[in-house]
């Protein structure tokens, strides 16, 4: 099963990394402020780049060499697609 490994511009200006299976329905859970903590009070999120990975393993794996990036790196990673 497919799982995408996700940053999310919150509306404080604030960026959060995450992975799931299904997209749209996590960031409607982040948007409904069911999703993380961190991003409950930090609404609306938009989704600003995402990345399909192969498995949960793969997905997780991405997710924490995502958060171990600065800021101007994950913002250079969300233009280049």
């Amino acid at each position: 099963m497919p799982y995408y490994v996700y940053i999310l511009k919150c509306s404080d200006d604030t960026l959060y990394t995450g992975t799931t299976t299904n997209l749209k329905r996590r960031i409607d859970e982040h948007n409904k402020g069911n999703g993380a903590r961190y991003t409950s009070n930090k609404t609306p999120v938009k989704c600003v780049y995402s990345e399909k990975q192969p498995d949960r393993s793969s997905a997780l794996k991405r997710e924490i060499e995502i958060k171990n990036l600065t800021r101007e790196q994950k913002l250079t990673l969300t233009t280049s697609k």
